[in-house]
């Protein structure tokens, strides 16, 4: 194990797990794990773990669970682990209670280059305004989200058609150096943290709150590139969405998981359907087509534009909803 440093680790989904991972290869001693609590999903209803858990479990180590970060138990016993420093990814806000703990700090990895895209979808956010890089930073917690000062940041580009998934996965990997890099400078004492004031002015920033199932909604009197970002950035999760309706009064609920550009001057109306019911199904913008590639009803599996359309004969004159 590394000398001095003594780690309680706080984090939930996958992205989280994969830098718990990196940090025990490093050989960093990992005191103990707080992730949520057990949670039923699915229709089955069946208790699930969180991907850090079942990390944690794999490494056996050990595991607190509290419903509440500021519970007298939890804090007694977090404190019992005697650890050093705090390390946050993908996890709840904390109380001062909890990061004001360790003698060494407690510090977050964000999917962004701080201090743009505060919040809580940082990779969508970025996708979805068109942005070409974005990276990870890591910053001391303080009483304020996503503002501490930083540690460290890693740039990386972003793809004309990356989709949010895709980022998620290469800042998930990129962030395994980057956070055992960091606690090594904490280990070493060769930490300059910086004020996130000194690097732009408060009107430039660029939030990434929580998205919200309204959001997902295609607006489809916007241009065809932002359409396009909307969808490659939702996707595949939340993925964005969209209502097909007739002339007949039928729906169809379509989650849209990818999509392509065709720029033009379609004289057609906004949000009018144009397809062969055979290979494409294409939306009406004012300075184009969007051309869905990948969907999904309600109940199905996601499946490619042709499948759907020997599926789902569209015989009527159809329409978007547009937000």
């Amino acid at each position: 194990m590394k000398n001095n440093i003594r780690i309680a680790y706080f984090g939930t989904p996958e992205f989280a797990a994969s830098q718990l991972e990196a940090i025990l290869g490093a050989g960093y001693e990992v005191a103990v794990v707080v992730t949520m609590p057990d949670k039923p999903a699915g229709r089955g209803r069946k208790i699930q773990y969180s991907e850090v858990k079942k990390t944690a479990l794999e490494h056996n180590l050990p595991l607190l669970q509290p419903e509440k970060l500021k519970d007298p138990v939890f804090l007694e016993q977090l404190a019992s682990f005697q650890t050093n420093l705090f390390i946050v990814v993908a996890f709840r806000m904390l109380p001062a209670v909890v990061w004001q703990m360790p003698e060494l700090g407690t510090f977050n990895l964000h999917a962004s280059l701080l201090p743009q895209y505060r919040g809580a979808a940082p990779i969508n956010f970025a996708i979805i305004n068109g942005e070409t890089e974005t990276g990870l930073t890591t910053f001391f917690l303080n009483e304020e989200i996503d503002k501490g000062a930083i540690i460290m940041r890693e740039k990386v580009g972003i793809r004309p058609d990356e989709t949010a998934g895709e980022l998620h996965d290469e800042l998930m990997l990129m962030g395994n150096k980057v956070i055992v890099e960091t606690i090594k400078k904490i280990e070493l004492g060769d930490v300059h943290a910086l004020p996130q004031e000194e690097l732009t002015e408060a009107h430039s920033l660029k939030p990434a709150p929580k998205i919200t199932k309204e959001f997902c909604n295609v607006d489809w009197s916007q241009d065809c590139q932002m359409v396009y970002n909307h969808i490659r950035g939702l996707s595949p999760y939340p993925a964005a969405h969209t209502q097909l309706v007739s002339e007949d009064g039928d729906n169809i609920d379509l989650k849209i998981f990818s999509s392509e550009i065709e720029l033009c001057l379609p004289g057609l109306p906004v949000g009018s359907v144009v397809t062969d019911n055979k290979k494409y199904l294409k939306v009406v913008l004012r300075d184009g087509f969007i051309s869905l590639t990948n969907v999904q009803q309600p109940g199905k599996k996601a499946m490619p534009i042709d499948d759907f359309l020997r599926g789902t004969q569209l015989n009527a004159v159809w329409k978007t909803s547009i937000i």
